[in-house]
């Protein structure tokens, strides 16, 4: 039995819909097991602009530091989309989060439930078994070097930049991961034509000589975004810079089938934040439609990584694949061969979880 403090940061769109069906699987888990979690909750994105001016008020901050893991939603708006010259932008919170918690490893689970092979637009037979776990760098990399105009604003430039102590530790974080399992690693770069890409590689095989045991591989990216989708399962642990991890991760969410089965962890020294890859959806927003299991997965990956309550998690996850086997879906992931009364909304999606819970 423990006692923990966990942070509800719902953010924007959907993100308050999913995260709120998260929170109901962990009261169950607490309840189940005889833990104590605490709740507290936090503005960011849109929601933290319109009440505070800010993206990432420093209350919210103050909060995060304080919880011992952060469940989290989504941010974005429509109407900073349309207007490109908008000081203050959701994403900035998101972005001042990583970097306030020193959450430099986001971690990406690709496993797929036999039962949305369908699901996916790739062959069933080239996807079944794949199961990979993506390492992106989340604090360095173009989105946080210099940026600018010149020229009178007709030239405009981003500085992709990375130093050797920000790839060595989540490099450690990717190889003592393949150790639990496969013992394959793939490290993907641009090294032919990139500077940074060329320290990246550099530090990677340094790090190899610590692990002995684990077989590296290094790939450029167009070639990894080609063979995500020719063969997946050749694929464990891949490890990559912040651009490239954003771009492969989105691309292999295809591979599962939909954004909204996907969870991830971002996570560093301290504080780990827990959420659903996809966005903030605006136009499904308040339609009782998106997906809650990934915020659900999420949650499951809280409990393991922040918790190391393996049991707790492993009961989330194997709760999930049941109402998938039982053949209940949200409209996402439903497909020609689902009966119209299993296709459930958020709510009653989350429901059918607890149940089986």
């Amino acid at each position: 039995m423990a006692t923990k403090n966990i942070l509800i940061v719902p953010g924007d769109g959907i993100g308050q819909e999913v995260t709120a069906v998260g929170k109901k699987v962990l009261d169950a888990i607490a309840a189940k097991f005889g833990h104590t979690f605490n709740y507290d909750e936090a503005l960011i994105g849109h929601v933290a602009i319109e009440a505070t001016g800010e993206a990432l008020p420093a209350e919210s901050l103050e909060k995060m530091r304080k919880s011992d893991a952060v469940l989290f939603g989504a941010v974005g708006h429509p109407k900073y989309d349309n207007d490109p010259s908008a000081k203050v932008r959701p994403e900035q919170g998101l972005l001042k989060m990583r970097k306030e918690l020193g959450l430099y490893a986001n971690l990406r689970p690709i496993k797929l439930f036999d039962e949305l092979l369908s699901a996916s637009s790739i062959k069933p037979e080239i996807l079944k078994g794949a199961d990979i776990l993506f390492f992106r760098e989340l604090t360095g990399d173009i989105y946080f070097g210099e940026k600018g105009r010149k020229n009178d604003g007709d030239t405009a430039f981003d500085v992709a930049e990375y130093s050797r102590y920000e790839v060595e530790r989540i490099g450690r974080k990717a190889f003592e991961a393949a150790r639990t399992r496969k013992k394959k690693l793939c490290s993907v770069d641009k090294a032919n034509v990139l500077e940074t890409s060329r320290l990246w590689r550099e530090v990677i095989q340094k790090l190899a000589l610590e692990y002995p045991d684990v077989e590296v591989e290094h790939q450029f990216v167009d070639s990894t975004a080609m063979m995500l989708i020719k063969n997946p399962r050749r694929f464990d642990v891949v490890v990559t810079a912040n651009l490239f991890g954003d771009i492969l991760t989105d691309e292999a969410s295809q591979i599962a089938g939909s954004m909204g089965m996907l969870a991830s962890a971002s996570i560093g020294d301290g504080t780990g934040v827990y959420e659903p890859i996809h966005g903030s959806a605006h136009d499904i927003t308040g339609k009782g439609i998106a997906n809650p299991l990934a915020s659900i997965l999420s949650a499951a990956l809280l409990l393991d990584i922040s918790f190391g309550m393996k049991a707790e998690s492993d009961l989330v996850i194997s709760a999930v694949d049941q109402v998938l086997k039982e053949g209940f879906r949200t409209v996402d992931i439903a497909d020609a061969n689902t009966k119209p009364e299993n296709i459930l909304g958020t709510e009653a999606m989350g429901q059918a979880v607890l149940k089986f819970l």
